[in-house]
């Protein structure tokens, strides 16, 4: 279970009574990389931001964003496709299992779990939910999404996080398109006070 810090910023983290204990984020040393641009905002340096194309499971950062639903279908029933199906087939059902006792999220919200079998490679999966009911994405759930994502990845103290496009998969037919997605993270990614690295990574085989 884990602690207020994975509650949506956008419900103010009203309820603080979670169950259950965390633990403190573990320590790792984060690779030094080079930025490919820098967002500065008056009076403070804003997060390191990198863009590049590849692979979300490839990049050297604390924490990933997992690309997901409302949380409303429980993960054995679906056919996991894209970000969630390649967490899935290398972490294991245990991130997945553990998201099921938030419940039904609000749109938009963010949750932290364990990295399963990929938690040697990072401190936590933060699974931000960029999908309707009806597997439909908007330019506000996409930013939501960003939002509360860099609160928890904020409050874990995670040094770097990286995301995928979000709402853009089998939602894209109906919702954002991966480069309008790409286009909203990048942006509110530079409004946010997250002040760590920022990878944004565009999909590539």
């Amino acid at each position: 279970m884990m602690n207020q810090a994975q509650k949506s910023a956008a419900e103010r983290w009203q309820d603080s009574a979670v169950t259950g204990h965390s633990t403190p984020p573990r320590t790792i040393s984060d690779p030094d990389t080079t930025s490919s641009f820098s967002s500065l905002r008056p009076g403070k340096l804003g997060p390191s931001i990198e863009k590049v194309e590849g692979n979300l499971l490839d990049q050297k950062v604390a924490a990933i964003v997992n690309a997901w639903n409302q949380n409303l279908i429980p993960y054995w029933l679906l056919v996991t496709q894209g970000v969630s199906g390649a967490i899935k087939r290398v972490a294991g059902n245990q991130p997945f299992k553990d998201l099921r006792q938030f419940g039904v999220l609000p749109l938009g919200a963010a949750r932290l779990t364990e990295a399963g079998k990929l938690s040697d490679r990072f401190k936590g999966i933060i699974h931000v939910a960029g999908i309707n009911h009806l597997w439909n994405s908007s330019e506000w759930s996409v930013r939501e999404s960003v939002r509360n994502a860099l609160a928890i990845a904020s409050e874990q103290q995670f040094e770097s996080v990286a995301f995928p496009a979000i709402g853009a998969g089998s939602s894209g037919i109906w919702g954002v398109s991966e480069k309008r997605s790409l286009e909203f993270i990048e942006d509110e990614v530079k409004r946010s006070d997250y002040s760590g690295r920022v990878v944004i990574v565009k999909f590539k085989k």
